[in-house]
């Protein structure tokens, strides 16, 4: 069986979903850090110019995205479950909210410049010039629109408080009783503001939440092992791709295997990955790539919030 191998860096809010995700499985996997701003060749070479932080690396099977990442490791460990049986739709559905809505409230707030001069207080102007810059051309060109923080402060309050008002009331020590993909998506955007003092009040302030996000990252993130970004590579290059689903499933829009597409997001980072299509369910598409670096690769995204055009 091929190893579980994540590219992500130490402070991606979607990169510490997947880590949380891996531990709650309680799996075994090997760590590619990779650079929080472009270029990234040793990645770009396994997805074909997809940047988005984390990436899942099976064998020379690439997938894209947390919300497919998460399935994928549902096929590799049952149970514990991401999606408790007759929760599926209610767990996926506020996963989806939580990964845009809250997320795009916690940018928001974590990039106000009272936060931005703490977080970035030990990094060189040029380092702080050049991350800005990354996230400028990551948000450009897609559907996801820059909330300002003066919004997000509106807002917020509205935010928390009803999920402080929905922990106190339910059952359980989760979101809906017993642990789901909706924890691991909200958990993350309120890591990501507990990073430095300016932000952290935003969660500590209301103490079920604060609570409840502290069982959420109890789970930890299993067992880790660092592997270098060349030995992923070489690892694509001697795998064969995996036997593709059995799903039976005709396109809405006509796309059929065989065809030359691009697939790309629909809301930041939105630049294309071409190759054949293999493969169109309902909801993961599967294109095989080949680069002189990873070898034949499958890359596969989510159909949600993807869009894929014929090339």
């Amino acid at each position: 069986m091929s190893e579980l191998i994540l590219h992500h860096y130490p402070t991606s809010p979607f990169a510490e979903k997947a880590r949380l995700l891996l531990g709650f499985k309680g799996l075994s996997w090997r760590s590619v850090h990779i650079s929080p701003v472009m270029p990234k060749p040793d990645l770009t070479a396994l997805t074909g110019g997809y940047r988005k932080t984390p990436v899942l690396q099976i064998g020379a099977d690439i997938y894209c995205d947390t919300s497919l990442i998460a399935r994928r490791l549902e096929q590799e460990k049952a149970l514990p479950a991401f999606f408790p049986e007759g929760q599926e739709f209610t767990a996926a559905s506020f996963a989806t909210w939580a990964d845009s809505v809250v997320f795009q409230h916690a940018v928001s707030l974590v990039f106000q410049p009272e936060s931005v001069a703490v977080r970035f207080a030990k990094l060189p102007p040029e380092a702080i010039k050049a991350f800005i810059a990354d996230r400028a051309g990551l948000f450009s060109g897609g559907s996801a629109t820059r909330l300002s923080a003066e919004q997000a402060k509106h807002q917020w309050p509205t935010i928390m408080a009803r999920l402080e008002q929905q922990l106190q009331r339910e059952q359980g020590d989760f979101l809906f009783g017993e642990p789901s993909i909706a924890d691991f998506a909200l958990a993350h955007p309120l890591w990501f503001l507990k990073a430095t003092h300016v932000t952290a009040p935003l969660v500590d302030e209301y103490p079920a939440v604060a609570a409840w996000l502290g069982r959420v990252l109890g789970f930890g993130h299993g067992a880790a092992s660092a592997m270098t970004s060349e030995e992923a590579l070489e690892v694509a290059r001697n795998a064969t791709p995996a036997a593709l689903p059995g799903e039976q499933f005709v396109d809405p829009n006509g796309f059929k295997a065989g065809q030359q597409v691009a697939i790309s997001a629909t809301d930041y980072g939105v630049d294309p990955v071409v190759g054949e299509l293999l493969f169109a369910g309902r909801e993961e598409l599967i294109i095989r790539r080949e680069d002189e670096r990873g070898g034949v690769v499958h890359v596969h995204f989510p159909r949600f919030g993807f869009r894929i055009e014929a090339r």
